[in-house]
């Protein structure tokens, strides 16, 4: 099986780096000085005091994918719907895309359009529902040099068919995750742990990036704390709506969040380095679900409205 990672930043280059070691047939697809680096001297993944290198094939072509049985869209979701046109146009014909993003992830519906995710309907028509795995994604990871990836926690890569079958294609994949040596559980119900991941991710990240605080900060602190119980609240209320029954109490997701310690989310990191934050997939689509829906979230609504201005002014030259 030939798999193709499409965004190989920190968790497309750790999850390419793991299934090379194991001997997959990898082909990553990057950009800039970070293809660069993986070029000449391969992938370096650092976790707990030990490293390892791996040599995958690397390029900037898209068309590279156009041998690959399965391909992991390790973007960002912002970043797709640039790319879809061209991902959708060399797809081979029996391949399968597994989106790998956070937040509210365009397949999500087979016959509902959401314009947060997906501007204009572009993904859907570039990449037929019906070639989707998804995917949810736990490792933590972040680039500290071009080339050489530091794993901070995490190795889970929850998999599911949007129908819920058992497939063929995704116990493969699974398979191939675990020969790497991660966790690659198949999840039948996949919207259900998706709200879960979502109920800290739509909270959590945009308050850390408006506040530069810790996920320990945020949630130990009495002020925050409240501000984001109810704000997972109303994430919870939407969830509802759409017949979803996230797994865990919102105590317990925020009493998880403080125990990750003094760890800044992936939008503050975002924020920090000067690139463009996640808003749409993590809040924007389900403050457009809760609309849709008939959910007031007036707490969501400030807080998307106040993160998108902080975007806004973070791409300013």
């Amino acid at each position: 099986m030939r798999i193709a990672i499409v965004g190989a930043g920190a968790t497309g280059g750790f999850l390419g780096a793991h299934l090379a070691r194991a001997g997959e047939d990898v082909v990553l697809v990057a950009r800039g000085a970070h293809l660069a680096a993986m070029r000449q001297r391969g992938v370096t993944v650092r976790s707990g005091g030990e490293e390892f290198t791996a040599r995958p094939e690397c390029t900037d072509e898209v068309g590279a994918i156009r041998t690959a049985d399965v391909v992991f869209l390790t973007l960002k979701a912002h970043a797709i719907p640039p790319l879809a046109a061209a991902i959708g146009a060399v797809l081979g014909p029996e391949a399968c895309v597994v989106g790998a993003q956070n937040g509210i992830p365009w397949w999500y519906f087979e016959d509902r359009h959401l314009e947060s995710v997906d501007p204009g309907g572009v993904i859907a028509r570039s990449i037929p529902y019906r070639r989707v795995v998804g995917c949810i994604v736990y490792p933590a990871t972040r680039i500290v040099e071009p080339g050489v990836i530091e794993h901070l926690e995490g190795n889970r890569f929850t998999l599911g068919e949007p129908d819920g079958s058992r497939s063929e294609r995704v116990q493969a994949i699974s398979s191939a995750l675990l020969r790497a040596g991660l966790r690659a559980p198949i999840q039948q119900r996949i919207r259900n742990e998706l709200w879960l991941k979502l109920l800290g991710n739509a909270t959590l990240n945009p308050v850390s990036a408006l506040t530069r605080a810790t996920l320990a900060e945020i949630a130990t602190s009495a002020t925050t704390r409240e501000v984001v119980r109810r704000l997972m609240g109303e994430v919870d209320a939407v969830a509802a709506a759409l017949g979803v029954v996230v797994p865990l109490s919102i105590d317990q997701r925020i009493a998880g969040a403080a125990a990750t310690g003094a760890h800044k989310t992936s939008m503050l990191q975002d924020l920090e380095a000067g690139r463009p934050l996640e808003v749409e997939a993590l809040l924007g689509a389900v403050v457009e679900l809760a609309g849709g829906e008939g959910v007031e979230v007036p707490a969501l609504r400030t807080l998307y409205g106040l993160t998108r201005l902080l975007d806004e002014v973070n791409r300013r030259p």
